[in-house]
């Protein structure tokens, strides 16, 4: 009787070490999922993103982030409940989505939740599971979009984003239920899955307006400069269509970032510029004369060749000794929404304006150069007789321009917009220049023109006592 019951007692437990090994299901898989490589940290956007594509939707990752409403600031992608807003707002009936385990209990209770996951997947709809990336204990989460099951060798089949193989990789399942409950909790693990069954209508993305950026776009730029800045201790601010990194408070950093980046921004754009530059450009903010020579060498391998400032086309970047004020930095933000709008502007208008507002306020609720130090160099050159003519100014070329300037190009092409600013006619100009600028690439004779001036040698003089008569401060 004691052999008997040892055999049934045996027999039971071989039967239930069976069970529990053996594969569960028949296969089951989604196909014709396409697989997307995700952006840094984008991992639950691409997975979504994925679906999407197999019901023939044109929502991509960057319109998952940008749905979850996450500041761009934060430099991470959407973690679970950020990624179930963004997925309810899309039009997903997500379920529920957090699953306490007793690790007691774990075996029949994670038994129960691939059971649940896996009766999806014979219905046709994946899931979205945060797991741990791998074994190691301190592993980070990760999302990956399990769509199948691989009966006869054990495996859940699932699309990877972090890979650009990614697509319809196998791994055990035994190994699958061991990452993914996240055992941050000693006493309780959590299991996360969201399940991607559409609902009634799937909301299509807005359309994207001329060259605009979306948060996911400053996302994934906070992101890189995160990298760049090496545990640097910098403010960052969005400030679109501009990135502020600042060295000083945040609280300063801010105050820059508003009151003069934003303000710029805003009044160049009223008067000048459809466009916003075609990049996200970076706006360095130094707060002194140490830390400006400092950083530029180690972030950017290279001397300031000015104690104020300067815009880098190369490097995306406008960098800025902010501790001079903020004149240059205004100067150097129109230099690149010239170049998104007047792509060809000659180097004398390009700069002309740009110094023009160095020192500037608002008039009207428009932007208003100011006189500034510039003016007491080129009254000098006026009574020395050593001013070029207007001709010669506007027909220089970049190198000439720069490199050949006898001291008074950027003075002499200030005071010129100054002087059309005055007259009401500048805004005037810069349309007229930038429609007829095929024709007339120097500016000369639309300027000719809008001034109604056939001798442009008796303007100069006119123009000349004008300057003479001005004062600063």
């Amino acid at each position: 009787m004691k052999l008997a019951s040892a055999i049934v007692v045996l027999l039971t437990v071989a039967g239930a070490m069976c069970l529990t090994s053996a594969p569960a299901g028949e296969d089951v898989l989604i196909k014709d999922v396409p697989h997307v490589r995700q952006k840094p940290d984008f991992c639950g956007e691409a997975c979504a993103e994925m679906f999407l594509r197999k019901l023939g939707n044109k929502i991509d990752q960057d319109d998952i982030f940008d749905r979850a409403g996450i500041d761009p600031v934060l430099a991470r992608g959407c973690c679970t409940r950020d990624l179930v807003k963004s997925l309810k707002n899309v039009g997903f009936n997500v379920g529920s989505v957090w699953f306490p385990v007793n690790p007691g209990e774990a075996g029949s209770e994670l038994d129960a939740q691939w059971k649940s996951l896996y009766a999806d997947l014979v219905k046709g709809v994946p899931s979205i599971v945060c797991m741990h990336h791998d074994d190691q204990p301190s592993s980070a989460e990760h999302f990956r979009l399990i769509l199948g099951y691989a009966s006869k060798t054990d495996e859940v089949i699932y699309h990877e984003p972090a890979t650009d193989d990614g697509a319809y990789q196998r791994m055990k399942k035994a190994r699958f239920l061991s990452l993914w409950p996240l055992k941050y909790d000693e006493k309780k693990w959590t299991v996360i899955r969201i399940r991607l069954e559409p609902g009634d209508e799937i909301k299509e993305p807005k359309p994207r307006e001329q060259i605009t950026f979306t948060p996911a776009d400053y996302a994934q730029h906070v992101i890189k400069l995160k990298g760049t800045l090496a545990g640097r201790d910098f403010a960052i601010i969005v400030q679109p269509p501009f990135v502020v990194l600042g060295d000083d408070s945040p609280a300063q950093v801010k105050r820059w970032s508003q009151q003069t980046v934003r303000w710029a921004v805003e009044m160049l754009k009223k008067d000048f510029f459809k466009n916003d530059p075609t990049d996200i450009l970076d706006v360095w903010l130094f707060k002194n004369e140490e830390s400006y020579e400092k950083y530029t060498k180690e972030i950017f391998g290279e001397e300031p060749t000015t104690p104020f400032g300067y815009y880098s086309q190369a490097s995306g970047s406008l960098i800025m000794n902010i501790a001079t004020g903020g004149g240059t930095l205004v100067h150097e933000i129109v230099h690149p929404f010239m170049r998104a709008n007047f792509p060809k502007c000659p180097a004398w208008f390009n700069e002309g304006l740009a110094s023009l507002y160095e020192q500037s306020t608002s008039r009207d609720g428009h932007i208003c150069g100011l006189t500034n130090w510039r003016l007491k160099g080129l009254q000098a050159a006026i009574r020395a007789g050593t001013v070029p003519s207007f001709e010669t100014l506007t027909q220089t070329t970049e190198r000439q321009f720069y490199r050949s300037d006898p001291g008074t190009n950027y003075a002499q092409a200030r005071y010129l917009c100054y002087y059309l600013q005055e007259k009401g006619l500048l805004v005037t100009f810069f349309k007229a220049f930038l429609a007829n600028h095929k024709k007339d690439p120097s500016g000369f004779e639309t300027l000719k023109t809008l001034l109604g001036e056939n001798d442009m040698t008796a303007f100069q003089k006119k123009w000349e006592a004008f300057v003479l008569g001005l004062s600063f401060p």
